[in-house]
């Protein structure tokens, strides 16, 4: 049971942390020309499995382990790979507002 939980959550924080870092690099971080590099997305990685991985290897629940950071910074960093990719083709995804 504690199995399934813990798929879940950790399903739905890296789908949060997906999303939230794409919406965030294409709405706040347009104009920003260091968000285009290559690297941006590795430092983003980087900077969240720094703070994920000993939050959640250190939370008391048991379905929150080191590995459930490491997807969350997985996710955040294609969330900003692509944030940034509809930056430079902005024909690729459609606005809502």
């Amino acid at each position: 049971m504690f199995e399934l939980l813990g798929l879940a959550s950790a399903t739905g924080l890296v789908a949060a942390g997906y999303t939230y870092s794409r919406h965030f690099v294409r709405q706040r971080l347009r104009y920003v020309d260091a968000v285009l590099s290559g690297n941006a997305p590795l430092i983003a990685t980087v900077a969240t499995a720094v703070v994920a991985i000993p939050a959640c290897a250190l939370m008391p629940l048991p379905f929150f382990t080191a590995f459930t950071g490491v997807f969350v910074a997985l996710g955040v960093g294609a969330g900003v790979k692509l944030g940034a990719r509809d930056i430079r083709d902005p024909a690729g995804y459609i606005v809502r507002r």
